[in-house]
């Protein structure tokens, strides 16, 4: 029975990407980690081309090479950091109105597969969804990585726990 769960989801969730990566690419033009960087990059947190490489999972020469893109597609700017040896990385106002269409068409695209399920059957699917991300065994860069596409307006009460062994079950 679990094995056809898994694979079941599996599908579920390339169905998910496939939709999220179409609507990307239509919005920015590009795939690849470009649309989840500048959704990253818009949480305004700081963010450093190191912690952006942690979190998208690059190797620092890719990273830079990404950053270098977006800076030169007018999306980011890089700016003097905290200690003044980093640099900070900020959206530009393109950045942001691209971002935010970016957060957009990847909710519509996963709106629309949920379209098919009844109001109850959504909730029933919302409470199932909390809970298998509330059951995860995540660091606090774990629930940056999982969570790299998420508009952060829409989910304001992470269900994700951030520190790893450290949550009920």
């Amino acid at each position: 029975m679990e094995n056809g769960i898994a694979n079941l989801l599996g599908a579920l969730s390339l169905a998910v990407m496939d939709r999220i990566e179409q609507g990307a690419r239509e919005v920015v033009g590009r795939g690849g980690e470009t649309p989840a960087a500048l959704i990253v990059i818009g949480y305004g947190q700081g963010m450093t081309n190191d912690k952006l490489r942690r979190i998208l999972g690059l190797s620092h020469s890719g990273t830079v090479r990404l950053v270098d893109r977006l800076v030169s597609d007018r999306l980011v700017e890089r700016r003097g950091g905290k200690d003044g040896r980093e640099v900070a990385l900020h959206l530009t106002a393109s950045g942001a109105a691209s971002r935010n269409e970016l957060l957009a068409s990847r909710l519509s695209a996963v709106t629309s597969l949920l379209d098919v399920l009844s109001s109850t059957e959504r909730k029933q699917l919302a409470t199932l969804i909390r809970e298998l991300l509330a059951r995860q065994d995540t660091s606090e860069m774990d629930r940056f990585t999982i969570c790299r596409m998420c508009d952060d307006r829409v989910c304001t009460n992470c269900p994700l726990p951030t520190s790893k062994g450290q949550h009920a079950r």
